[in-house]
């Protein structure tokens, strides 16, 4: 039979944190489910740059009868994404040992860690808006959204030889999502076939024109009169969230560590004894990049 000790219980309880916080970690994100995301077990360090390949361009050869194929030597594309994003959320709970007698205590002090670090992750993916010049972009700034926008949108992703087997979304901000919801063919039947189409029933949009649509609180503007808001059109491959593991503290420093990792996610949770407050003290913090890959896969969607 296990003998508890102290040290039990201390690695219990960081276990017990790390089990809740990666879930309510990738339920508050938007972009960061939608992306495609690299992650890794391997430690690294804030300014480690990761190479992600990109497939390369080939092309398709008619051979004549008894001619010959036609070797290419294809160039496999790169896109560097520097680890240059340590993001954390701490927090001190006086009486620790409530944490294990009632676990609602932990959610309580949790969420709003984790959600601070999502919203983070937010910000940052959808500021890389900028960043797609390949196509230009579609819509008025301070003009609401339009069927002809979002058509525009869905056909530049398709001039720019976007395989129609890659999903698309379009991220748009609050105001853009109201609006949208009520240009008057997207909700009625004669136009998209569903009897009580969710945009009335539900609120939500669901899927238009081949796009599946999301809202976010963090869709960057820019300027005064008009604001531009920057949404984005794009598929999975145009952007990367590249996540690695960050060390565990020295031994013998007061400090206990655990990850959590989950759907090619990881992050860190930290337990350490702060005696000036008289407190244990937990650290959630995860170290990523983030940046575009493939910026035909993107367009700027103004409003």
């Amino acid at each position: 039979m296990a003998i508890i000790t102290s040290t039990n219980v201390a690695n219990a309880i960081v276990k017990l944190v790390a089990a809740d916080a990666l879930p309510a970690l990738v339920g508050n994100l938007v972009m960061g489910n939608l992306v495609n995301r690299d992650y890794e077990p391997v430690l690294a360090q804030a300014g480690d740059t990761i190479n992600i390949p990109i497939p390369p361009t080939m092309v398709a050869n008619n051979i004549l009868e008894g001619g010959t194929v036609s070797p290419q030597n294809p160039s496999l594309g790169n896109a560097q994404i520097v680890l240059n994003t340590h993001a954390e959320a701490t927090f001190q709970l006086p009486d620790v040992t409530k944490v294990l007698a009632v676990p609602d205590l932990l959610k309580i002090y949790m969420q709003p860690a984790v959600i601070a670090i999502a919203e983070k992750i937010e910000t940052d993916l959808l500021n890389l808006y900028a960043g797609f010049t390949a196509n230009t972009p579609v819509g008025t700034a301070g003009t609401a959204i339009t069927e002809a926008t979002v058509d525009a949108a869905e056909t530049t992703l398709f001039l720019a030889n976007i395989p129609p087997s890659e999903k698309r979304y379009m991220v748009v901000d609050a105001g853009t999502y109201s609006a949208w919801r009520q240009i008057p063919r997207f909700s009625e039947f004669e136009a998209v076939g569903v009897p009580g189409f969710p945009a009335i029933m539900k609120g939500t949009i669901g899927m238009i024109k081949g796009f599946e649509v999301h809202r976010s609180q963090f869709v960057q503007k820019t300027g005064s009169s008009p604001v531009a808001t920057h949404n984005l059109a794009f598929t999975r491959n145009a952007l990367g969230l590249v996540i690695r593991r960050l060390p565990q503290p020295l031994p013998g420093t007061g400090a206990i560590a655990e990850y959590a990792e989950l759907g090619n996610f990881g992050m860190r949770v930290v337990m350490s004894y702060q005696p000036n407050t008289l407190a244990q003290q937990f650290t959630v913090d995860v170290l990523y990049g983030c940046g575009i890959l493939l910026n035909a896969a993107g367009v700027q969607v103004t409003t």
